[in-house]
C-alpha cells in the first residue's frame, strides 16, 4: 500500500510579505496624517484671518485679504508636501483621508478671491470675482481633473464643494453686512449667488452628497433675498 503523500506546507513568507505590506501601509497613513494635522492648523488660522470680513466694510478689506493670501501660502507649501507624498501611490488609495482638506483650502481661496485676492500683479483690487478651477489649481500649485496619470490633483467635486461653502458663507456675509452699515454688498451678493445657482442646476451631478448640497443652495439665496428686500422696504439699496 502507498504512503499518503504529506500536505504541503503553506511557506511562512507568504504572510510576512503580507505584513510588510501592512506595515508599509500603516507608515504611508501616518505620514499624511502628519501632513494633514499641519494643513489643518493652517486652515484654521486662514478662516479665522477670513472671518474678519463680517466685521469688516468693503472698502476697509484690503489688509484682510493680504493677510489671508500670506496665511493660504503657508497652506499650499504644506499642500504640495502631501501631494509629493500622495503622488507616489495610487490616488483613490488615501484621497478620502485629505479630500475635506483639500476642499477646504480650495473654499479658503474661493473667498479670498472673491473678497479681492489673488488679482494678476498690476490688475486693480476687484472684489465679486469668481475663481475658476483652473486659476485655483494654480494658486494650490497642483493638477486640476487628471485623467492621463494617477496622482494627487484637485477634483471637480472638491471644486464644487468649495463653491457651496462660498455660497454658504456669503449669505452670512450679506446678513452682516448689513449690520455694519455696508449696504452695497448684498444686492452683489445676491446676483453673484443667483448665477452660481444657475450654474449649479446645468450641472447633472452624480455624487449623492455633492447633490444634497447643491439643492440646499435654495435655503441661502432666500436667506439672502430676505436681506436685500429689507433693505429696499427701508429704501438702503444703493442706486444703481
Amino acid at each position: 500500500m502507498a504512503e499518503p503523500v504529506p500536505a504541503q506546507m503553506i511557506d511562512p513568507a507568504i504572510f510576512e510579505q503580507l505584513q510588510a505590506k501592512i506595515d508599509e501601509d500603516s507608515q504611508v497613513r501616518e505620514d499624511i496624517r502628519e501632513i494633514l494635522q499641519t494643513l489643518e492648523r493652517q486652515g484654521r488660522t486662514v478662516q479665522s484671518i477670513l472671518s474678519r470680513a463680517h466685521a469688516t466694510r468693503s472698502q476697509n478689506l484690503s489688509p484682510v485679504v493680504e493677510a489671508a493670501e500670506n496665511a493660504i501660502r503657508e497652506q499650499v507649501g504644506t499642500i504640495n508636501k502631501l501631494a509629493e507624498v500622495a503622488s507616489k501611490y495610487p490616488y483613490y488609495k488615501y484621497n478620502f483621508m485629505w479630500t475635506r482638506d483639500i476642499q477646504n483650502a480650495c473654499f479658503a481661496i474661493l473667498l479670498c478671491g472673491w473678497l479681492g485676492g489673488f488679482n494678476a500683479p498690476g490688475n486693480q483690487f476687484q472684489q465679486g470675482r469668481l475663481l475658476t478651477i483652473e486659476e485655483t489649481g494654480a494658486i494650490l500649485n497642483v493638477p486640476v481633473n487628471l485623467k492621463d496619470r494617477d496622482a494627487f490633483h484637485l477634483a471637480i467635486e472638491e471644486y464644487l464643494h468649495a463653491l457651496i461653502s462660498l455660497i454658504e458663507e456669503l449669505a452670512r456675509l450679506a446678513v452682516n453686512s448689513v449690520t455694519l452699515g455696508d449696504y452695497e454688498r448684498p444686492p452683489q451678493i445676491s446676483r453673484f449667488v443667483k448665477d452660481l445657482h444657475a450654474g449649479f442646476q446645468i450641472l447633472n451631478l452624480k455624487n449623492d452628497a455633492l447633490r444634497r448640497r447643491s439643492d440646499a443652495i435654495k435655503y441661502s439665496i432666500k436667506k439672502i433675498e430676505d436681506v436685500v428686500y429689507d433693505l429696499s422696504l427701508r429704501n438702503l439699496l444703493p442706486v444703481q
